[in-house]
Parts: C-alpha cells; sequence; structure tokens
C-alpha cells in the first residue's frame, strides 16, 4: 500500500495505518540512532520518541515528499537536539565483531585480530565523533546507513553539491583526524 494513503488512513482515525508505516520504518530509524549514539537503549528510546513526535505531527505533513523523507528529517533534528543536550549518555564502544565459526584460526592469534579489529573500529568511530556536527550527519547518512546523495539532499534539505562537498571534506577530516593512529602502528591504509 502506498505510504501517502497510509497517512490519509492515520489521519482518519485508522491507527492500524500508522503501523504500517512504524513497521517499514523501525529498523531505519534504529540504525540511524545507534549509528549516532552507540547505544543500543538510547537507539531504542529516541526511535520511540521519533515516531511518537512523528504520529502527534501527522497532521502537519503536506504531501510533497515521501513519508520516509519526512520520517528521516524529524529522525535527524531529534537525534540532534539529543546529541546537544546534557542528558545523554556517554558513548560505549563499537560492539564485538562476530566470530566466524568455521574460523581455523589459532584462537590466540584469533583474539589478537578481533582486538586489532575492535581498536581500528573504536579509532574510526572517535575520529567520527571528533568532526564537527553537520559532518557526522552525513558520514553516518551516506556511509554508515546507506543512503543515497538524493535521500541525503531530500532529509537535510541541502542540495546535491552541498551534500558532495560536506562528504568530501568530512572523509578528509577522518582521514586527517585518524592517519596518525595507522600510521604510529607503521600501517598504510588508504581510506
Amino acid at each position: 500500500m502506498k505510504e501517502q494513503s497510509l497517512v490519509k488512513r492515520t489521519l482518519d482515525g485508522e491507527q492500524e495505518a500508522f503501523g504500517v508505516l512504524v513497521n517499514r520504518y523501525q529498523r531505519k530509524v534504529f540504525n540511524l540512532a545507534y549509528s549516532m549514539t552507540r547505544n543500543r537503549e538510547t537507539a531504542d528510546d529516541l526511535a520511540q520518541d521519533i515516531f511518537i513526535k512523528a504520529y502527534c505531527a501527522l497532521k502537519n505533513f503536506k504531501f510533497k515528499s515521501e513519508f520516509g523523507t519526512w520520517i528521516y528529517r524529524i529522525a535527524m533534528n531529534h537525534i540532534k537536539d539529543y546529541l546537544r543536550s546534557g542528558d545523554r549518555v556517554r558513548m560505549v564502544p563499537f560492539e564485538d565483531q562476530v566470530k566466524d565459526e568455521n574460523d581455523q584460526e589459532d584462537e590466540t592469534v584469533k583474539m589478537e585480530h578481533d582486538q586489532d579489529t575492535e581498536q581500528r573500529l573504536k579509532v574510526v568511530h572517535d575520529g567520527i565523533r571528533t568532526l564537527p556536527e553537520k559532518y557526522q550527519i552525513i558520514l553516518s547518512l551516506r556511509d554508515i546507513q546507506g543512503f543515497s546523495y538524493k535521500e541525503i539532499s531530500q532529509i537535510l534539505r541541502l542540495s546535491a553539491g552541498t551534500v558532495d562537498s560536506r562528504l568530501h571534506r568530512a572523509r578528509k577530516m577522518l582521514k586527517n583526524n585518524i592517519s596518525p593512529f595507522f600510521s604510529l602502528r607503521g600501517e598504510t591504509n588508504e581510506m
């Protein structure tokens, strides 16, 4: 069923229609919140708040954009507000990497490899967190969430050229921030 029809049905009092919309976007909204907070409980709370906020604001939906673009815009604003507030929970390290059951490496070597991978991910994540918010958001939407330039442009209400230039700057800044870590380790790592 088309999303605009689901919005109209929700506005007519059919709550099940909004449930369909929530089901379609629940995972993506959670993933967006998680990519920005790195905390499952916080991301879960934020996702719930975002859908409540969207439900209450649905009467303001103008049918000029897709519902997905509209909900992501609400999500980004809500997450940014949360991150700016003093009530936020400190970020937690990246989750442990899933172990490959078929891996036949010696356990010591495997453990060292896992620790190295986790350390690399932490360096990248910490590097992202040092960037200005607008660059954190653009990296999260494109490189973590996988949104297209057009979708990012609509979500953030930016021109495609601005999205492209911010993404380029964000990647360059991230590379500059984390390259000392890899240089100290004697690695040449292309990003």
